[in-house]
């Protein structure tokens, strides 16, 4: 926990006058997204509004941002604690990015694509596995998602997908083989680049549900084991 709470200095100066909780909310997404704060961690006010040099009373505000979008949850008498998703929210949070990922190919529109943000992403991918570095290659596989998303050109969809990704990142943290997981998206990535490069969004499209489908069951497979609502 302190190795990720303690990469949060170098965020410091992103920080600014306006909406403070809301961008310390971001800041703690996107490290829960990454990897960097991991389920069952507990995050301490006093260490993260020390490092970040925020009051208290905006730090709290921000944890109430993320325990409402289910990332982290509040115990009595224990503190605030990033929250691991069950079987339940697996499956929901899977329904959502077959609507949502889809629905963005869909609107796409004639070709050309812009595509230098998947390209980014998707080399971004190949980097890590290179380097065996497979929390990296999760973290490239999130980006390309949301560089997918993203060519629907909307904020407030580019929003809700980033907290929905980083609710699944929890999920990946309890599979024991990061490798197994993530490598074969390398080779579904590279192909939905290629459809869309192509202009063949319907291909694309096809390719992006199987390849969801994929995901969601090696996830499921994992999460009901220990889920207590199965």
């Amino acid at each position: 926990m302190s190795q990720g709470v303690d990469q949060l200095a170098d965020d410091k100066a992103l920080l600014g006058r306006s909406s403070i909780a809301g961008r310390v909310a971001d800041l703690l997404r996107t490290r829960i997204g990454e990897g960097h704060l991991t389920p069952g961690t507990k995050l301490s006010e006093d260490k993260i509004s020390e490092t970040l040099g925020v009051s208290r009373s905006t730090l709290r505000e921000a944890f109430r941002l993320l325990t409402h979008e289910r990332l982290l949850v509040h115990e009595l008498n224990r503190g605030v604690f990033v929250r691991r998703p069950t079987a339940t929210d697996v499956t929901d949070i899977y329904r959502m990015r077959l609507l949502v990922e889809c629905a963005a190919i869909r609107s796409l529109g004639d070709p050309p694509y812009a595509l230098e943000g998947l390209r980014t992403a998707a080399a971004e991918g190949e980097k890590a596995a290179a380097a065996e570095d497979w929390n990296a290659l999760g973290a490239a596989n999130f980006h390309f998602h949301r560089e997918l998303v993203a060519l629907a050109g909307s904020p407030r969809v580019d929003e809700a997908m980033r907290s929905v990704l980083a609710e699944l990142r929890l999920a990946f943290h309890a599979l024991d083989d990061p490798r197994a997981l993530h490598s074969p998206y390398l080779e579904r990535n590279q192909a939905l680049l290629e459809s869309l490069a192509q202009g063949d969004a319907r291909q694309a499209e096809q390719l992006l549900e199987r390849y969801l489908d994929h995901s969601r069951g090696n996830v499921l497979h994992v999460e009901r084991s220990g889920d207590p609502e199965q």
